[in-house]
């Protein structure tokens, strides 16, 4: 048996590689690759593409997606307009959107186990009609554990939600996480639940709800592939190896 491809989205932003400078590249976190590895899964890198509806019929060759971080989701995705701490959509980062929105509903459509991180929890609630807040610090009156500071990540503890896929897998003793973000979820997409949140409310895992018919469809807010805790990457691989294209 093949060990599971997980396809892992990515971003275009300029890059410098020998004689070459500022020059545009599709790039992810090299993070990412070893944490989809730690848990046992090989590794494609999914660029994001101009023609969203491809994400089909590459999602079908895959095991298992993870939808990566990344700057802010556009505010027009969730029905708001953008809001004064909100990063202003750029042609590339739109052109994202698309793809990863894509990509997710491939997912789910076609029962392939998917697990967003940081912007790729958000990015989940909105393809299923849920709303982001824009800027934790106007609901929290501060957010530096969740982002600290430019460039650096923050650490902060978090719970799973008992009887939750996120507690089957984390368990429901508080975590110190790695994290870095100034959004989160609002209102709840269609078909996920909450399942960990943050000291301070803050919602900070989303999964399938009963009855959705995803294998596995989780999302967490924090940043698992900036620690050494390979429990979620395991988690996915494990359901990814169930899949029909996995079983050769």
């Amino acid at each position: 048996m093949s060990r599971p491809l997980i396809g892992v989205s990515t971003y275009v932003s300029p890059a410098s590689w020998g004689v070459w400078h500022d020059a545009p590249a599709e790039l992810a976190p090299a993070r990412y690759s070893a944490f989809v590895r730690s848990g046992g899964g090989l590794v494609a890198l999914l660029p994001p593409d101009e023609h969203p509806d491809a994400a089909g019929e590459l999602v079908s060759r895959l095991d298992g997606v993870v939808i990566a971080g990344g700057p802010d989701v556009a505010p027009a995705r969730y029905g708001e307009v953008e809001g004064p701490h909100t990063q202003t959509p750029t042609p590339d980062s739109l052109t994202r959107d698309a793809w990863e929105l894509a990509l997710i509903h491939a997912a789910i459509d076609q029962g392939v186990p998917l697990l967003g991180i940081c912007r790729g929890m958000q990015l989940l609630n909105v393809a299923l009609g849920g709303t982001l807040t824009q800027h934790l610090p106007d609901l929290l009156g501060g957010s530096e554990e969740h982002s600290p500071e430019p460039g650096r990540y923050g650490r902060h503890v978090v719970a799973a939600v008992p009887e939750t896929r996120t507690a089957e897998i984390l368990g429901t003793e508080k975590l110190d996480v790695p994290t870095y973000h100034h959004q989160s979820v609002a209102v709840i997409g269609r078909g996920l639940r909450v399942s960990a949140h943050a000291a301070d409310g803050t919602i900070e895992a989303v999964e399938s709800d009963a009855g959705t018919g995803s294998p596995f469809l989780v999302a967490v807010q924090w940043h698992p592939e900036q620690g050494n805790d390979p429990r979620l990457a395991q988690a996915l691989v494990t359901a990814a190896s169930l899949q029909p294209t996995a079983l050769r």
